[in-house]
């Protein structure tokens, strides 16, 4: 079996996992690139990697080789594992791109949950309010950094 073939595997699987990632956004516009959902992948896939080269390894023969991925899964794994724990690489607008898939996550949960308590329910509509400003903050945000202004217009909304 070609390891080419194991490759592209390992690359297709991390495409749909970070894109599967986003399937639990309450809307489109809440759809962000994440460097920590693209870490989060990484970091899957690297433990993927050598869960499926274990179950194949009848078909993947070359020793070295298999040494060569295990490794490297775990250099992809403790690397990815490091920049999801520090966020190091993450920035301001990073961070907001980052966060409004994840406020997008409870608004899709608090609207759509079978809720028959009423305080919960009130809860949940509380929490509906806040990250929909929260959101619409986040985009103003986000706007304003990449056009370059240091003004903080959004968070005078506050």
């Amino acid at each position: 079996m070609s390891y080419i073939r194991f490759f592209a595997m390992i690359i297709t699987a991390s495409i749909v996992m970070y894109a599967v990632m986003y399937l639990n956004s309450y809307a489109l516009d809440h759809v962000f690139y994440s460097q920590t959902r693209m870490w989060m992948t990484f970091l899957m896939v690297s433990t993927m990697a050598v869960i499926m080269l274990g179950f194949m390894l009848n078909m993947y023969t070359n020793r070295k080789a298999n040494i060569a991925i295990v490794l490297g899964a775990i250099v992809v794994f403790g690397g990815s594992l490091a920049l999801v724990r520090s966020q190091s690489t993450v920035d301001d607008v990073s961070y907001m791109r980052a966060m409004i898939p994840h406020h997008s996550i409870a608004l899709l949960t608090s609207e759509r949950a079978q809720i028959s308590d009423p305080r919960v329910r009130e809860l949940a509509d509380e929490i509906i309010a806040a990250q929909e400003k929260e959101i619409a903050e986040m985009k103003a945000l986000i706007a304003d950094l990449e056009a370059g202004s240091s003004t903080p217009a959004a968070s005078e909304n506050r």
